[in-house]
């Protein structure tokens, strides 16, 4: 027990270590980015733009900081012949290794039930702050009762509400427009069974318009119309593009959104290959443990040990690029979102474990 622990401790702290590097590097490369995207903002703003930026990017490259930790404490206690001392008193490399994947598996879990949800806070805010800074904010909500969309000129400002809409968010149902004066006044509502978004205009269909400026009783100023159109800015790309990343939400609160996103009659294949992959990311962990154990827990041999450190890291390579690529099938409907996210990890953790036996009982 007391030597798992020593185990233990010391992966955490070789992990610490790298993820305090990366972290550093992340943040001088993420400023210099930032300060080239907003020449002139402020430098306050923009030290915070990175700030809020940077969580993201130190969590999509997890798995790298894991297999680096794992190689850089494999090779410490090889070079140091703590390993041949662990298993002289008797110590498996197998029972050796119960330590590290223990606190890659918990290091996984604290992950995606913590840092998922701040780094789902940081991208949000972030977006904002740069919308705001660009000009470019979202134009579409979803929520509980239906999707929300906002569109605008210097001369006036409309929202819609929806309670269906198709796939890309551009024929709507059941939707009711709100048109505000410049000085945030209500100016005109309709009310329509559906609307087509067109070239410069959603096309109407069984339409009810309420004049709500000028007058005591919008009601008795009503007008039916069969088709109606009213002026547009958006465009589908502009919709699309406000669904944002499945990233930006947090994963306590990605299955409910998946309900919303569903009943709303979008698409949520990609939010559930995306809730997989993180449920998966603990697995995907100690894969990358086992591969750095399977190439590094040997005794250094002379110039070897290069060779196995570039064998670990490009194999760990090669499975993040084969993750992603699932990811890629199971967004585009080819194979379930559960294998997607599933197999590649737990496939290289078979070949790990098939590594390590073959090299430890040969």
């Amino acid at each position: 027990m007391i030597l798992h622990r020593y185990f233990a401790r010391r992966f955490f702290a070789t992990f610490l270590g790298v993820l305090s590097v990366f972290f550093a590097m992340l943040v001088f490369i993420d400023l210099i980015d930032q300060v080239r995207r907003f020449a002139g903002a402020p430098l306050a703003q923009i030290i915070g733009l990175t700030l809020l930026n940077v969580p993201q990017g130190l969590y999509r490259i997890l798995p790298l900081i894991m297999i680096i930790a794992a190689i850089a404490l494999f090779l410490a206690l090889a070079r140091s012949s703590e390993l041949v001392v662990t298993r002289a008193a008797g110590r498996s490399a197998l029972r050796a290794l119960l330590a590290p994947v223990a606190v890659a598996l918990a290091i996984g879990v604290v992950s995606v039930a913590v840092m998922n949800p701040i780094v789902a806070a940081t991208s949000k805010e972030y977006e904002a702050r740069a919308g705001n800074l660009s000009g470019h904010a979202s134009v579409l909500s979803i929520a509980n009762d239906g999707l929300w969309l906002r569109q605008g000129s210097d001369r006036s400002q409309t929202v819609i509400r929806a309670g269906r809409a198709n796939l890309d968010g551009t024929a709507l149902q059941d939707v009711s427009f709100i048109t505000f004066a410049p000085d945030g006044t209500p100016a005109r509502r309709i009310e329509a069974a559906a609307a087509l978004l067109t070239r410069g205009a959603w096309a109407l269909t069984e339409a009810k318009v309420w004049p709500l400026a000028g007058t005591d009783n919008p009601e008795a100023m009503a007008e039916h119309h069969a088709t109606f159109e009213v002026r547009s800015t958006l465009t589908p790309d502009q919709i699309r593009d406000s669904f944002g990343t499945p990233s930006s939400i947090p994963i306590w609160e990605l299955p409910r959104f998946i309900e919303r996103l569903q009943a709303a009659g979008f698409s949520a294949r990609r939010h559930q290959v995306f809730l997989q992959m993180e449920l998966a990311m603990p697995v995907f962990l100690v894969a990358m443990v086992l591969i750095a154990a399977g190439f590094t827990m040997r005794h250094q041999r002379g110039g070897r040990t290069g060779m196995m450190v570039l064998a670990a890291v490009l194999l760990s390579f090669g499975l993040y690029f084969l993750r992603n690529f699932a990811q890629i099938l199971g967004e585009s409907g080819q194979i379930p979102a559960a294998l997607a996210a599933w197999a590649p990890p737990l496939a290289a953790i078979g070949l790990s474990l098939g590594l390590l036996l073959h090299l430890e009982d040969g």
